[in-house]
């Protein structure tokens, strides 16, 4: 297994990439597959030894209008090898949280990749970076939802296509993203297929990684074959600080205290509201409600 690349991870950007990224969505291009990390050996051993409690196993089901309901799982006693083949098989997505820190070769491909995009764009500087790796079957979709770190999506193997909508109002609702900070909610939201209007849609294939603003909501469909994508979560101090002027927002809000638009709200008013956000959060003000997912089937025998 080759886990060393002498050239770049991630080759220069076009001046529109440069300019557009964190603005709008854009797509790029990486060689992080080339490292070895994503074949399907060095994923079957991987599975084998990752803690249990970092190892999300859902499968989604879908009605006429595209919106989902979850079933959450346990891997059971498969072999690393087995699970493969039952994601390869059927609707199943596994997510393996904190690869940073619990596959071996990973975090320095993932601090090299973003040092190399700190260097394209100039200004953005990560002060933490978490991991997901998400395997996932040709049948496989990722409803609607927002996410509140920034994201880079890098895609190894199979075919995405994602759609990228608006962070505006319609939707990502202010109070929507102030319940998925309090923990009040997932971070799946309420979905239409009209909603797709507005939507700008990229095919990622091996190679291609994809990027968009802060809580721009998303959904993605599998096209073709096992999917596998690294999902890389970002924290910058902007992002830090707006996270957490979204927080003392819906404790205020709940208190009945008038709370602003956040694209009305300039940096010094966010910092202010971060800084209230710490307190908050030592206060222990609201009950977190998605703690204790139930875990509905085992992937061993489920029928997908």
């Amino acid at each position: 297994m080759t886990t060393n690349v002498t050239d770049r991870l991630i080759p220069a950007w076009s001046a529109e990439q440069k300019r557009d990224f964190r603005k709008a969505p854009i797509v790029f291009a990486h060689r992080l597959a080339e490292t070895g990390l994503f074949d399907d050996e060095a994923l079957a051993a991987l599975l084998d030894r990752y803690p249990a409690e970092l190892y999300d196993i859902n499968l989604f089901d879908y009605d006429d209008e595209g919106r989902a309901s979850m079933r959450t799982g346990v891997r059971g006693r498969l072999p690393g090898e087995k699970v493969l083949e039952g994601i390869k098989d059927g609707r199943v997505w596994v997510q393996l949280r904190r690869v940073e820190q619990h596959y071996e070769g990973l975090a320095p491909v993932i601090h090299a990749a973003f040092r190399e995009i700190s260097r394209e764009a100039p200004g953005f500087r990560p002060v933490q970076l978490n991991g997901q790796l998400i395997l996932s079957a040709p049948q496989a979709k990722v409803p609607f939802h927002a996410d509140a770190p920034g994201v880079c999506l890098f895609h190894m193997r199979g075919r995405k296509r994602i759609w990228i909508y608006p962070a505006d109002e319609v939707h990502m609702p202010q109070t929507g993203m102030e319940d998925i900070m309090l923990k009040q909610q997932t971070e799946d939201l309420p979905y239409n297929r009209g909603m797709d209007a507005a939507a700008q849609v990229f095919d990622l294939t091996p190679g291609m990684a994809a990027t968009w603003p802060l809580h721009a909501p998303h959904r993605i469909e599998n096209q073709e074959g096992f999917n596998v994508s690294l999902s890389v979560d970002y924290q910058t101090w902007g992002t830090r600080i707006t996270n957490g002027a979204h927080y003392a927002n819906g404790i205020f809000r709940r208190k009945g205290i008038p709370v602003a638009a956040m694209d009305r709200t300039p940096m010094p008013a966010r910092t202010a509201l971060w800084a209230a956000s710490l307190a908050l959060k030592r206060a222990g003000l609201v009950e977190d409600k998605i703690a204790n997912l139930d875990r509905s089937f085992e992937l061993d025998g489920v029928k997908t």
